[in-house]
Parts: C-alpha cells; structure tokens; sequence
C-alpha cells in the first residue's frame, strides 16, 4: 500500500512539486507556471497532473508540506488588509523614523520605504511598562475604546499592537486586544510582544505590522487551499515551512503568518543540507537559482546559519537598510535579483545591464511565447545553446529561440553594437559576475573562502550557470543534486515540523539567577511544544543570544540542556567566545558578557525521504549534439548531450557536455569531468585551467567512461 508524501514550493516564476512514496522510495516530480493571482490554482493543476500518473494520490498521502511566496508578494503588492496600529503615547511615528540611519550617505534623492500603516492609522495610547517590567503608567482603556471606534469607522480590518518594553509585561497588550474585540468583532489583530517578544522598539513594531497587514489574506489562501485538498481526498492536516527551516500547522501559522515571509528560501536550504549529509560533505555554498532570483548559503557540517535580520520590500533591493525590518528566525543567506527570468536591457550610460526586475511567469521570457518583449537570461542561454528549445520541461513546453535572437538583437546587440552571439554572452556573463561578486563578499564574512566550499546548485537555472559561477569564485567542485530542477520542493519533506519561541533577558552572564532561567527555558519549552501536532514527540533544542557588554547585535550560542545543574554561565561563555574569535578574529577581554535572550526550538523529526534512483546496466550514450558556445574557447563547440536518467552510477564524462532532465539543463565546461555519485547527485570537477585545445578535442570525440 503506498504511501505518499507531497512538497509544493510555489516561486516567482515555477510551482514545483515531489511527490515520495514512502514504501518504495519512488519518486514522481512536476513542475508549472505560478499562478499569482490565485496561487492555489497552479497548486491544484499541479496535483491533478500528478494524480494522473499516481492514482489515489492525495488519499494515499500522510503529509502535504507547503513553501509559499504569498505574504512577500502581499507586502510588494501592497494588496494586505487595511491596517491600524495602537503604540505607545509619543511612538506614533516610529515606523517612519525607523533607525534613523542612511542606507546611502551619497545619495541626494534617497528614497524610503512606505510604511504599510498611514499616520492617519496610527494612535497613540497612554500607557508605561518601564524596561524591568513595571507599570508606571496603567493603559487609559477609554483611549483604546476611542481608537476602536475610529478605526471601525475608516473600516479597518486588522490592527497591530506595539507597546514599549511589551516584551517584559504583556498585560497592557492583552489587555487592548480584549477591548478590541469587544468593539471591533473580528477584526485580525497582531501583538507584538507574541510575534517578537524581544527588544528594539522598531523593529517589533514593524514585525507586529507586517503580521496584521498579511494575516487575513494568508488565513484566506490558507483556507481556500486546505479545503481543494480535502475535497480532492486529503484527509490529513496541511502543513507550511516557515522561515526558519521548520514545518508548522495551518493553525499556527495562520496565529502569526509573518514567520512564513521566507519560506521557499528556507526549503532549497533544507535539501542543500539533506544531501551534503547524504553524500559525506562538510561545507557547501547553497546555490539556488530560480526564475526570479538566486539565493546563496553556507552549510557548514549540515547547519545553516540563522539571522534575525531580514528586510521584505527594499526600495533598493538588495541594499540594507532600504526595506521594511521583518524580526523572524531565517536562514542567513544572500538573495541576488539574478534568475532565469532577470531582463537584460542597456541602460543610460550604455552599458549592458542585468536584472534585478524579473519578467516572471506574466509574462515570462520572450522564448516562453506568453507576451514578453523584454530579453532575459533564458533568452541569451537559449541562443547559446545550453537549453534546447524542444525539450523545456521535458519537450512538453516549446520555446521560440527566433523570438529570443530577434528580442536580444533589437534591445542589446543593435543599442550596444553587439553581434548577436557577443550580445547573449554578455547577458550570460553579467548574471554570473553580478552573482559572483555578491558571493565574494558573503563568504568572506563567515571567514571562509570559495576553495574551501563545494557549489551545491539546483533550481531551474542553477545546474546552466553553476560551472560558470564556481569558475570565477574558484570552488573546486559543483554538486548537481537529482531532481535538481524542483529541489526546494525535496526540502519541504526533508525538514523537521518544528517552532520556536524566545524570551528576552539582557542581563550580564556572570550576575544570572541560574534557576530563573531554567524556569523560563521550561516555560518557553511549554509554549513551543504545544504549536505541534504531537508535542509529546518533541525534541528540544536551547540557544542563547550572547554578546559583549554594550554591543547592538548578539552570537547564537547553543545552550545545552538544564542549566541549573551545571556550570553552564562557563560553558556559554566559553562557546561565545570561540565563536567570537571565528568569526571575527579576536576577542574583548575587558567587556563582560551580557545574555540577551534565551531560544527554545521544539521539533518533531519524520524520517527523512528515502531516494532510489535508479541506475541503468550499461553507461549512458550521447543522445544527440549541438553547438553551444563556451566563453573559454572563444566560440561555439560542437557538443555531446546526454540524458541524465541513462547515465551510469559511477559513469564519467569530459566536458564541454550537456546533461538534460526534464526539469532543468547541466552545462558542463572544457576539460571538466563529471562523475555519478551512487546518491545520484552529478560530481563535475573543474579544471584547475581552461585548455581550449584539450577542450575541443574532447568535446569532438565525446570522451565516456566508466568508474572502475
């Protein structure tokens, strides 16, 4: 009796699908174009496809997880509920004032992120909660009620709730929110102090707010979704990945929404783990390219890095500081606006210039025949012959590469004075230096360098560009995982239903009541454990957020267990320093250490996805060849392609070579080989230097062997 379980991923561009029985290991895939103003649509054709080739699909499934892209889009699209915010009597304008920093010294004309809250929905409340927790103002309830009754009359549906030092004493809050409901019968309300209940007045605030602004339109999605699958015969709960790399309820997420803002990056995070552990690799760059965007991350003996820093909405991107602050637990990864979908276009100066606007799936690529006009990355790989134009998606999506050559002559190569093949070649060679040079500096900040990782790549583009990156970063070696095109998908079922809360303390390690901290870790514990399923199943996992004494941003330490039975201040002060002196090369020893706040995560781990691949008898032939061009030799090449599903566990080719799935293309360059790895995953060793003559006389005999 099979029994299935189901990853969606829905991306900018894609909905990615993976379906795995759990009994024998098989694994069916699928992939479609994004249905943005009703995702749950391209969700559903997605399934039905599937159903076809699986009967009894979603009755036969014991878990359906799900990655969305809904509330960035929400916030992007400014399409969220009409928001109120009640603070504190003198923060009304908090959310404008923000830090109060430049992200751009030089820039004359800055521009700043529109608050998701007007000043006209922005009350003040007399109240005080000092920082220890006190009141010293008690909550004026007739000044709340007042603000009830505006709010109902300029019909505002969600309202956010952000008082000072809420984090220490909640009662002011819980105690607004019961008024509110009494005046206001359902509206969506936020509290701050639920969503981050951690200092930083502005960012809380703004986390609270995002919270309220999405919350009815992901309750909504949520619903609509949950109920197609029940009537289509799945009977068990939906389950969503959050931003952190853990699963959670409908029900929960639905509670806060806002800790699912990053959760398709999350899911490419996860499978990159997934297989370095599969396949025995200690560090590996994560690299995730999609239609849209691409995303880099280190995973070091498995674990990724978390931060609390993230920003949604950036008036300049991918600058820090030009967004509205989001306060959740995400993975520490750097997002790059280049993807399959980024236009290419020359700009005032007359230089040729790649991304970070991406055409999407509406319209798409020029080559999708959908409407676009504007030339994309697709567009150039297309003309240089790394895709072919008649197995897209395993031939069931034909691309017009005339369309493609004629968009990229008239908007690049005519404007620049480029030839055609000059013109694509520089779309290709912008994308991957754009990527390049923000990788550079990523790495270089988790004191790390390129020769020490292994460029792990998957999504839809990535395995094209992967080789080309590695290049001018200078990894050694490329990872190409099965099912590579709709990973983020695979990572979805990979990931633990986990959820986490945290508590602040900003005390000084050395003066802590050790068993008052034991008391509220037990009491966070309590919290976590009863958002999952089966709290009685969890596994707990403790952390602490140290720095030195006077410092803005803290180290997360993990913590160990019970902390009032051991000397645990030393351990923690032991573990914070070595992390200090790693990452930044040195240590304080004249400040003391201050714990900033306390962490419990509380996780239930399924058994991870069971993949067989399947390995045929004989190594795989070339099933066809066609000119692709290689920078490195100056021109087109004559070359070898092969199917992936008919290459050999432990066959090898010699580059320049292309290996097409259904869902996404491997370029491999001059006198690089590749290996299968039994796991599955494609093993493409980079040639120490490009040798042009060695490259084309491979490429003219198609050298293959096999692994003895």
């Amino acid at each position: 009796m099979p029994s299935y379980r189901i990853g969606i991923d829905i991306g900018g561009t894609f909905t990615d699908f993976t379906v795995v029985d759990g009994e024998s290991g098989t694994v069916f895939i699928d992939k479609t174009l994004t249905t943005p103003r009703a995702p749950e649509t391209g969700v559903m054709h997605g399934l039905e496809r599937l159903a076809a080739n699986v009967p009894g699909l979603l009755s036969a499934s014991k878990e359906v997880i799900h990655a969305t892209t809904l509330v960035t889009n929400v916030i992007l699209e400014r399409k969220g509920a009409k928001t109120g915010l009640l603070t504190t009597q003198g923060f009304r304008d908090v959310l404008e004032m923000a830090r109060e920093v430049r992200y751009d010294l030089f820039d004359m004309f800055i521009r700043l992120p529109q608050p998701l809250v007007p000043r006209a929905l922005r009350r003040p409340v007399t109240e005080r909660v000092l920082a220890d927790g006190r009141v010293l103002t008690p909550l004026d309830e007739a000044g709340v009620r007042s603000a009830a009754q505006f709010f109902k009359t300029q019909q505002v549906t969600a309202v956010a709730v952000s008082y000072l030092h809420s984090y220490r004493n909640p009662v002011h809050e819980l105690r607004t929110a019961q008024i509110l409901r009494e005046e206001i019968p359902g509206v969506m309300i936020s509290l701050s102090h639920e969503v981050h209940p951690e200092p930083k007045e502005y960012e809380r605030t703004s986390t609270a707010v995002v919270d309220a602004y999405v919350k009815s339109v992901v309750e909504g999605y949520l619903d609509r979704l949950s109920e197609q699958l029940a009537n289509r015969g799945y009977q068990r709960r939906l389950l969503i990945m959050l931003s952190n790399g853990g699963t959670a309820t409908v029900e929960t997420t639905k509670r806060v929404p806002v800790q699912i803002v990053e959760s398709g990056p999350a899911a490419g995070v996860e499978a990159a783990a997934f297989f370095a552990k599969l396949i025995g690799l200690d560090r590996i760059l994560s690299f995730d390219m999609g239609g849209t965007t691409a995303k880099l991350c280190v995973v070091s003996h498995g674990r990724a890095s978390r931060t609390r820093e993230f920003e949604v909405d950036r008036v300049h991107r991918f600058k820090a500081g030009s967004g509205l602050p989001v306060a959740v637990s995400v993975y520490d990864l750097l997002e790059i606006g280049s993807g399959g979908g980024s236009i290419a276009r020359v700009n005032s100066l007359g230089l040729l210039q790649v991304g970070p606007d991406s055409a999407g799936s509406e319209p798409g690529p020029v080559s999708y025949g959908r409407g676009g006009t504007e030339p994309t990355v697709t567009d150039a790989d297309l003309v240089l012959g790394y895709l072919d134009p008649g197995y897209f998606l395993g031939g069931e999506m034909q691309l017009d590469a005339a369309a493609a050559r004629s968009a990229i002559e008239s908007r690049i190569g005519h404007p620049a004075g480029l030839d055609l093949t000059r013109a694509a070649s520089g779309i290709h060679e912008i994308v991957n230096e754009t990527m390049a040079s923000a990788a550079r500096m990523y790495i270089a900040e988790k004191a790390m360098a390129p020769s020490e990782l292994t460029l792990f790549a998957f999504g839809g583009a990535g395995s094209v560009h992967a080789v080309g990156l590695a290049r001018k970063l200078g990894c050694p070696q490329v990872i190409v995982p099965p099912f590579s095109g709709v990973m983020s998908s695979l990572g979805l079922l990979a990931a633990p239903i986990a959820f986490e809360r945290s508590r602040a303390v900003r005390k000084l390690v050395k003066s802590l009541d050790m068993v008052s901290i034991e008391q509220a870790f037990n009491a966070l514990e309590r919290e976590a454990c009863a958002q999952l399923p089966e709290p009685d199943q969890a596994l707990i996992e403790r952390s602490v957020d140290m720095r030195y004494a006077g410092q803005d941003y803290s180290l997360e330490i993990d913590a160990g267990e019970h902390c009032a039975n051991h000397d645990a201040q030393g351990l923690w002060q032991q573990r914070f320093v070595a992390a200090y002196h790693e990452l930044y090369g040195k240590i304080d020893d004249d400040s003391p250490i201050e714990l900033a706040s306390i962490r419990v995560l509380a996780k239930q781990v399924a058994a991870p996805p069971r993949i067989e691949p399947d390995s045929p008898q004989r190594p795989g032939i070339e099933k066809s060849r066609r000119p692709v061009h290689f920078a490195e030799v100056g021109g087109f090449v004559d070359t070898p392609v092969f199917e992936r599903d008919a290459l050999q566990s432990g066959q090898t080719l010699m580059g320049p070579a292309i290996v097409e799935e259904r869902v996404s293309t491997t370029v491999i360059g001059p006198a690089d080989r590749l290996r299968v790895d039994p796991s599955g995953c494609l093993v493409i060793t980079l040639a120490s230097r490009p040798d042009p003559v060695n490259g084309i006389s491979r490429a003219g005999d198609a050298a293959t062997e096999v692994a003895r």
